[in-house]
C-alpha cells in the first residue's frame, strides 16, 4: 500500500471520503434519534424516517470501513501499538454490539426508554470514536 502514502493525492482523498462517510453515518444517526425523543419533527412517522436514514447509514459506514481500511493497511504495526486506535476499535465493537442489541429487541417497535437510551448510548460511541480517531495523531 506504499501507493497510497507516495501518491500526492491519494492519502488526501482517502481521508476525505472517509470523513464524508463519518458525516453520513452519525449525521443520519442524528436525525433518527432527535426524532425518537420526540424532538424536532416528532409529527414524522419514525418508520419510513429511519428507512431512509439507515440506508445513509449504511453507505456512510462501508465508506468508512472501506477508507477505514486502506488507511489502516498503510501502518498496521505503527496504528496497533497506538492507545488511541485500539480504543477506537473497542469503542467501534461496542457500537456493533449496541446496535445489534437495539435491532434484536424489537427496534423501533419498542418505544420506550431503553430504546432511546441505546439510541442515545449509540450517538456517544460513535463520537468517542471520532475523538479516538483524530486523538491517534496525537497519542
Amino acid at each position: 500500500m506504499t501507493s497510497l502514502l507516495t501518491h500526492a493525492w491519494a492519502y488526501p482523498l482517502l481521508e476525505v471520503t472517509h470523513i464524508a462517510g463519518i458525516a453520513m453515518l452519525f449525521g443520519s444517526l442524528v436525525v433518527l434519534d432527535v426524532r425518537l425523543w420526540g424532538a424536532g419533527a416528532a409529527t414524522l412517522p419514525a418508520g419510513p424516517l429511519a428507512r431512509l436514514v439507515l440506508r445513509v447509514t449504511w453507505v456512510g459506514f462501508a465508506l468508512v470501513l472501506a477508507s477505514g481500511g486502506l488507511m489502516f493497511s498503510t501502518q498496521p504495526g505503527e496504528l496497533l501499538h497506538n492507545p488511541a486506535f485500539r480504543v477506537k476499535l473497542v469503542l467501534l465493537v461496542l457500537a456493533g454490539l449496541n446496535a445489534a442489541w437495539f435491532h434484536l429487541r424489537g427496534g423501533l417497535a419498542r418505544d420506550d426508554r431503553l430504546m432511546r437510551a441505546l439510541g442515545a448510548l449509540s450517538l456517544g460511541i460513535w463520537l468517542g470514536v471520532m475523538i479516538c480517531g483524530r486523538w491517534i495523531a496525537y497519542a
